[in-house]
């Protein structure tokens, strides 16, 4: 076992980083959470869109002129920006996250995971800076670059940092490790976006209808300002502490370590769970990679077109019903009810957002029990026969129903992100699982493309066609249950990996003895603890953030039904 004092090559050189005896490894999952909470702010981005349409008008947008084109946008500083001009930014970020996790998981498995956490940390937060400067200097471009490419980066690289390290520490419960750290970038939004609100509009940190208030916040939007760029800025500082600490929290187990009393399971009690390593150069080659790559695209295209459109869908189906007068479809409303029912459907996303968290950590753990094709079978016949009842429920006018069915959609639409570094070390080993989850990603930056564009084009098909606002999403429902159905038919495809693309014994070896020295197998006094002092702390820096987001969710969620 290679020690600390081995003259490492720097701060962030992946020896230093070794486990050694004491450590407790219930200290690696909130060091993964700092880091995904922080970058899954992604998500909620669009929390920006509407005080950006008005960063020079202020009080409401200052129209550019009707032939001004998208090189203008980019540029003007005459004019304000439109939400589908900013919204390029929330492809960008996906796109970046797939190609760039894709390019650079090989480096990271090389390189450990702290370096590549350091490196996404200057991506993330500087993106924020340098958009920062955008907002100031009106420049859509430097927004453009600064979150939406290099902040891409940092999202790959950020996103699959803990993934490898999180299998190998958890070789026992693969799925609920994996699922405890991804949860946190689905929670990202649930944390960024009312603290971005908060930031920008003022307000108080903790309040309940009212009832008691306190810890108020200014906030920066003033008669000259909307806030966005001040707000920037201390999202990235805060952001910053938050993932150099998860980053610099990290630690690797010696390769051979496994828990006290653990034994691998044989090939012959699991066939579905792999005791070899497939290298990183051939897991493409295998009809496995790309049967899971399919099933990972395919349920996260369903579900990402409808996160994407959850406030609208509400607003539009269920229009006057949402504040009692079920009699007023959504057309006939006036402005001060359509501004009501926006801040319900608001609600409705947030809770579509909280289900998105549980579900990654729910459904990854109970893979560890049923194993991870049976998860999936249950995503894809649960979400076909959701996906194909919504236009039914919302038709009878229940609320319950709608809600109840995509909050159990969207648990789901987590859950596969959860289970899929799981079935990867399942199938293919955890010497390069890391590396082999960030190509696999690509299918993430395919389904951004696929869930939206389906989702919206439709919608906008159906409109232009004259149906109700009620029933426009009817024939979607039931193309996102078609893709399930395909994504059922390439899971029941997935077989164990043939023999002849796992590394020999010796390859094995001579790959983790240039990572780690010393005698292989065994706890070497490893990983124990539990939930002690330490650890507790650790849990407690990530667990307020998460509840205090939690709290605003159901508060906003609430308003659904009253």
């Amino acid at each position: 076992m290679t020690s600390e004092t081995q003259a490492p090559n720097g701060l962030l050189d992946r020896s230093r980083i070794i486990a050694q005896p004491g450590f407790n490894r219930w200290l690696v999952p909130p060091a993964a959470l700092a880091i995904h909470l922080c970058i899954g702010m992604a998500y909620g981005f669009s929390v920006f869109w509407l005080p950006l349409s008005q960063a020079i008008g202020i009080t409401k947008p200052l129209a550019c002129p009707a032939d001004a084109g998208i090189w203008n946008a980019l540029f003007t500083t005459a004019c304000d920006w439109k939400v589908a001009e900013l919204g390029w930014m929330y492809t960008l970020f996906f796109v970046l996250l797939g190609s760039s996790a894709a390019i650079w998981g090989g480096w990271l498995e090389r390189e450990g995971p702290r370096k590549a956490a350091v490196v996404s940390t200057l991506c993330w937060c500087g993106g924020l800076v340098i958009s920062a400067i955008g907002v100031a200097t009106h420049q859509l471009w430097l927004m453009w670059l600064g979150s939406g490419v290099i902040g891409g980066i940092g999202l790959g690289l950020g996103y699959i940092s803990p993934v490898s390290t999180l299998v190998k520490w958890f070789p026992d419960r693969r799925g609920m490790a994996t699922g405890m750290a991804i949860m946190g970038f689905g929670g990202g939004a649930m944390i960024g976006s009312p603290l971005a609100n908060l930031l920008m509009n003022g307000g108080n940190v903790f309040e309940w209808k009212g009832a008691f208030a306190f810890l108020p916040v200014a906030g920066f939007k003033t008669a000259t300002s909307v806030g966005v760029f001040e707000t920037f800025l201390v999202m990235a500082a805060v952001y910053s502490v938050f993932m150099l600490a998860g980053a610099f929290g990290y630690r690797i187990p010696p390769a051979g370590w496994r828990p006290d009393g653990w034994t691998p399971p044989s090939a012959d009690a699991n066939a579905m769970i792999t005791t070899g390593h497939v290298h990183l150069k051939n897991a493409h080659k295998t009809p496995q990679f790309w049967l899971i790559w399919a099933v990972l695209c395919l349920n996260v295209s369903a579900g990402i077109g409808v996160l994407g459109m959850a406030s609208p869908m509400l607003q539009e189906i269920f229009g006057g019903a949402l504040i009692g007068k079920p009699e007023i479809g959504f057309a006939a409303l006036d402005a001060s009810q359509k501004t009501a029912i926006a801040g319900i459907a608001a609600g409705f996303a947030g809770l579509l957002s909280l289900f998105n968290i549980a579900g990654r950590f729910f459904w990854a753990s109970l893979s560890d029990i049923i194993g991870r094709k049976k998860t999936y079978y249950t995503f894809f016949l649960l979400g076909i026969v959701l996906y194909a009842s919504a236009p039914s429920f919302a038709h009878m006018g229940s609320k319950t129903l709608f809600v109840g069915a995509f909050c159990i959609i969207l648990s789901m639409y987590g859950g596969g992100f959860a289970t899929i570094p799981a079935y990867l070390a399942d199938m293919f080993g955890t010497q390069f699982v890391g590396a082999i989850h960030g190509r696999l990603l690509t299918a993430w930056s395919t389904a951004g493309i696929i869930g939206p564009v389906v989702v919206n084009y439709i919608r906008e098909f159906n409109k232009a066609a004259g149906v109700s606002a009620d029933k426009l999403y009817d024939f979607t429902m039931y193309i996102l249950a078609g893709l399930l159905i395909l994504g059922f038919i390439a899971n029941m495809f997935v077989k164990p990996v043939a023999k002849k693309w796992f590394m020999s014994d010796a390859e094995v070896r001579s790959l983790q003895a240039q990572a780690s020295s010393g005698p292989q197998g065994g706890s070497y006094g490893i990983g124990k603890g539990g939930l002690d002092r330490q650890a507790a702390l650790a849990w407690l820096a990530v667990g307020i953030p998460i509840l205090w987001g939690v709290w605003i969710t159901l508060q906003s969620a609430i308003r659904i039904f009253s």
